[in-house]
């Protein structure tokens, strides 16, 4: 897009491609896609912030678009991409201790164990879609979604090496991706072994018209970037889940500290799965992150609310990270 810089970082043993655009002393906000995404999501929240005087950096993490792909799905845990996201604040935040962030999906996961990780590096959380919560010492992540979703539940689908990758190879990868930006099934996601994504018969999705916020040419970037480098590597990170959770035990009943506001649209998967609307307003949410400052519903959004109400968003975002820095001028 028109404006926007790229490069290649070198950060915690691999190459980075990142997505940048703003004043090179503005302070930085670095934008962490989920799945199956790219920078790309962010591409309405790098024009907009840029445009209020803040440095947007948006990385195509570990296995995703133009950024390495380890082979391992022991290479994708919490701490590598962590410890990538570190390594890339170091090159690009320059003298600024703290940074502001934004994460999505998958990218609000990573944000969660940053903060955990590392707090003193964030000014302040903007999470989209995914709640923190808190580990639980008594059952690995896989062996709970079985329990309550049963194994045909995505990420359980998800979890043999090469399996879905198939599935998705004779469903269309374009098909795929299309459904998944573009779909508003609400609740868990079930993946079905004889019929995954609901394609028999196949319809001529092409003759479907996409929603305004999500055109051909959309689809086709995702497309081009996921035709070249698969989806093993953004697959491993659900692969890597029980590995988290192993390597997390440390941190067993610890809290987010830092400022945080969470959006959602009403009608994403993750916010009508069972018991997350009472989680997040009925109070658990705020005892596992004792700093939530706003919670924001915003209406007639599915899972890509950055995509769908971008400038809408983009405002919650300036809106929240402004009252930071007005409350503490030493940022």
């Amino acid at each position: 897009m028109e404006g926007i810089d790229h490069k290649m970082v070198s950060v915690n043993g691999i190459t980075m491609h990142i997505a940048e655009k703003g004043p090179i002393d503005g302070p930085v906000v670095l934008l962490l896609h989920g799945f199956p995404d790219l920078w790309y999501t962010w591409r309405h929240q790098i024009t907009g912030l840029s445009s209020l005087g803040y440095r947007a950096v948006a990385p195509d993490l570990r296995g995703y678009g133009d950024s390495d792909s380890p082979k391992s799905f022991s290479e994708y845990t919490c701490l590598n991409v962590v410890g990538d996201l570190v390594a890339l604040l170091d090159s690009v935040a320059g003298d600024q201790e703290k940074v502001f962030l934004v994460g999505h999906d998958w990218g609000a996961i990573i944000g969660w164990f940053l903060c955990l990780f590392r707090p003193e590096k964030i000014k302040g959380f903007v999470c989209l879609s995914v709640p923190y919560k808190p580990r639980n010492p008594n059952v690995k992540p896989i062996q709970g979604f079985k329990a309550v979703f049963g194994e045909n539940y995505y990420i359980c689908r998800f979890q043999e090496a090469g399996k879905i990758e198939e599935e998705i190879a004779r469903a269309d990868p374009r098909r795929f991706l299309r459904n998944i930006f573009t779909g508003r099934t609400l609740g868990p996601s079930i993946l079905p072994k004889n019929d995954p994504f609901g394609e028999n018969p196949k319809p001529n999705y092409e003759n479907i018209e996409l929603p305004k916020w999500f055109s051909k040419e959309d689809l086709d970037f995702y497309a081009s970037k996921f035709d070249k480098t698969g989806f093993t590597g953004a697959l491993n990170y659900y692969r890597a889940m029980d590995l988290n959770w192993e390597l997390t035990a440390p941190w067993t009943g610890a809290k987010i500290q830092v400022p945080v506001k969470f959006m959602t649209g009403d009608f994403d998967m993750v916010y009508t799965t069972p018991g997350i609307k009472e989680y997040v307003h009925g109070g658990g949410f705020a005892a596992a992150v004792p700093n939530l400052q706003e919670i924001v519903v915003i209406e007639d959004a599915g899972h890509f609310v950055n995509q769908e109400k971008p400038q809408e968003v983009t405002a919650h975002i300036n809106d929240f990270f402004t009252k930071l820095q007005n409350n503490n001028k030493s940022f």
